[in-house]
């Protein structure tokens, strides 16, 4: 094989096409913009939702909500999870992330207190509830806010 030999593979490539440029081309004079009218013209068309001149649906239906925006998105565990480690471990987000406890960390990591726990355990969140904090020390463990 030969570097003029080369060529791209069947089907990959497709001719340019070229809008008004001739009769010869098959898409010359208004080149498929069909005649005259706001869409023929350069910069023509309307923006998106316009309905005409009609009101348009976006300002006919009232304004709901908020999205604060400084809100912060945390992992969710309960102290339930927790009777799977042996006891004294060290418990932060990357052993939940590496056992399948958890799928992604956000912005932290807030420890809800559902369930029972009875081995003392060392957890790292960024945020305990009271009652996960209580039944946590009440059997031994510590808490520690990362």
């Amino acid at each position: 094989m030969k570097l003029h030999e080369l060529s791209p593979a069947t089907g990959s490539t497709k001719k340019s096409y070229r809008k008004g440029r001739g009769i010869g081309s098959g898409n010359g004079k208004t080149a498929g913009r069909g005649h005259k009218g706001q869409n023929a013209r350069s910069g023509g068309g309307v923006r998106p939702g316009f309905e005409g001149g009609q009101l348009p649906l976006y300002r006919k239906l009232p304004k709901r909500g908020f999205k604060n925006q400084f809100a912060k998105k945390y992992a969710i565990v309960n102290i339930s999870a927790f009777d799977r480690f042996d006891a004294g471990a060290v418990i932060d987000t990357q052993i939940l992330l590496d056992k399948g406890i958890i799928k992604n960390v956000f912005d932290g990591l807030k420890v809800l207190g559902t369930g029972e726990i009875t081995k003392a355990l060392t957890v790292k969140a960024a945020i305990f509830s009271a009652a996960a904090k209580e039944k946590i020390e009440a059997a031994g463990g510590k808490t520690e806010v990362v």
